[in-house]
């Protein structure tokens, strides 16, 4: 315990040349704030001339609001409504080429006498039957294959066309290329 207060005493004394060159002399950092940012004057001492004014680098506010803006990256909202109307138009585009795709599928299963006992094939005349729209007795040829062949094409190529049309449309009015 004594060696402990020995070294307090020379401590408080002053004593040893040690002490003194561990001190280095700092300015009292300011307390008062500016620009309204609330960030301390002590942001001089990294030597940026920004930093004196209370600013990150490549900011014009002082606003920690201003600054917490800054460093988290921004919504580019236009290209995120460019993404959603292209998303939306490749959307009805896929849409339209299933529904012509089923359309084919029944035109090559009747032209190919599949089994019309077969549960695709029968989901597939099934929901062909909703797909052709109006098309399916369009045109009354006496062969029952042909009658197939032209009006469930037809319906086939107007859904290409319609899903194509409405896709450009879509495109269109979203403001997308």
């Amino acid at each position: 315990m004594g060696e402990h207060t020995e070294k307090n005493a020379q401590g408080s004394a002053g004593g040893g040349a040690d002490t003194e060159a561990t001190q280095v002399h700092q300015p009292p950092a300011p307390e008062a704030t500016s620009g309204g940012s609330g960030a301390p004057q002590a942001a001089t001492q990294n030597g940026t001339p920004d930093a004196a004014n209370g600013k990150a680098a490549g900011q014009t506010g002082g606003s920690r609001r201003a600054q917490r803006e800054a460093k988290e990256p921004s919504v580019d909202w236009t290209a995120v409504r460019e993404r959603g109307v292209g998303l939306l138009a490749g959307i009805v585009r896929w849409v339209g080429l299933a529904f012509a795709l089923i359309l084919v599928l029944h035109v090559v299963f009747v032209i190919g006498e599949a089994n019309p006992g077969n549960g695709i094939v029968q989901w597939v005349a099934d929901t062909s039957e909703n797909l052709a729209v109006g098309f399916h007795d369009l045109f009354q040829p006496a062969d029952p294959k042909l009658l197939v062949l032209i009006n469930y094409g037809i319906a086939a190529i107007f859904w290409l066309v319609v899903s194509s049309i409405v896709a450009k449309v879509i495109r269109r009015v979203g403001g997308g290329a």
